[in-house]
């Protein structure tokens, strides 16, 4: 059906999207079956680690790529979209799908992230042109269309602000139940890096994010508490440059240029590997261990907005503000977990998958 965001006011969007009507139970995550790849969508915004993270999925024969599609985030539309196709035509996949997304946020001005990926995206690093076009699809039209066809078979990995994937659950409310797994890239369970309280991805679009959160999807959360402890140096960048492919050499000059930078100007040796630690769980999931936690998003915060509270118990709400209604004092009801959590990485683990996968074939 048409939507348009600008013309609903943000109570009536967040209303629409279903809540507590979505969200009774966690369903039950069924894996594929063993020597089946996953089929997934990456929902992303080509931004370094981004780039890290389609090339790893683009050369592990444990997951098979249905489509990508983009939103605005690290960089502005213009930009993620062109950097998305010229990851695919390197990576030598011409035949994924990439679709446009939303260039804003839902209810929200833009907030980006060039400060840490460069103003291109991709670290500064100048590529060609891509040849590739994207389909005539919008990203939710894509997105969409590969679920409903292939019912609890697809897992969308969703590596930037939740845009695409809120609209889409919003757009079709028949969707929720047909999604296999949503993996996101986002949140905390320890504060934010955009602001005290906020990671970036949830800070750009906390409407977003709350609407996924509230959609009763299976899913699974890999916030900064466990990827920013997993850094890439120096050491690995140079194993990136001595590989001798396309996608290797493309990655170690986008790590190198965004080390150089962040070493210039903010004397760091080591970067988190945000988005590609979140791929790496969907092809090997022994990389993460994870909790079951009751995720909510701040939206109405001040200071706050984009904040993931997380409750590993029944979650109980402020009391009311000089109001004479009583105050609850019952003990804590049933504890009614939305999603899983990661809460440990192996960071040997990763790299090996990592640097592996890129390098083969030199």
């Amino acid at each position: 059906m048409a939507f348009s965001v600008s013309e609903m006011s943000r109570r009536a969007f967040l209303g629409s999207a279903g809540g507590a009507s979505l969200a009774s139970t966690l369903p039950k995550f069924a894996r594929a079956a063993a020597g089946t790849p996953r089929r997934v969508i990456l929902d992303t915004d080509p931004g370094v680690d981004d780039a890290m993270a389609i090339f790893l999925a683009l050369r592990s024969p444990e997951v098979k790529v249905e489509a990508i599609t983009v939103v605005a985030g690290n960089v502005p539309l213009p930009l993620t979209l062109p950097n998305a196709l010229r990851l695919v035509e390197i990576a030598g996949r011409p035949d994924i799908p990439v679709a446009a997304g939303a260039s804003a946020p839902l209810i929200r001005r833009l907030v980006t992230a060039k400060y840490a990926h460069g103003n291109n995206g991709l670290g500064g690093v100048e590529f060609a042109e891509p040849k590739l076009k994207p389909v005539n699809e919008s990203a939710v039209q894509l997105m969409s269309r590969v679920v409903h066809n292939n019912p609890v078979e697809i897992t969308i990995v969703a590596l930037g602000p939740l845009t695409n994937v809120a609209t889409a659950l919003v757009s079709e409310p028949s969707l929720a139940s047909r999604i296999e797994n949503i993996v996101v890239m986002g949140g905390s369970l320890t504060g934010g890096n955009i602001t005290p309280a906020a990671e970036f991805n949830f800070y750009v679009d906390p409407e977003a994010a709350r609407i996924v959160f509230d959609a009763g999807v299976p899913l699974t959360m890999v916030g900064l508490h466990v990827t920013s402890r997993v850094q890439m140096h120096d050491e690995q960048i140079r194993v990136l440059e001595a590989a001798q492919n396309p996608v290797s050499q493309a990655a170690g000059k986008i790590m190198r240029a965004t080390l150089d930078r962040w070493q210039k100007e903010r004397k760091i040796t080591g970067f988190g590997m945000h988005d590609p630690l979140t791929m790496a769980y969907v092809i090997d999931p022994s990389i993460l261990t994870l909790k079951d936690y009751y995720v909510q998003i701040e939206t109405m915060g001040e200071l706050t907005a984009g904040e993931s509270v997380a409750y590993s118990r029944a979650p109980r709400l402020s009391p009311p503000l000089n109001s004479v209604a009583p105050v609850d004092e019952t003990p804590e009801g049933e504890f009614r977990p939305n999603c899983r959590v990661a809460v440990e990485a192996d960071a040997d683990k990763f790299f090996h998958l990592l640097l592996s996968r890129l390098t083969a074939g030199s």
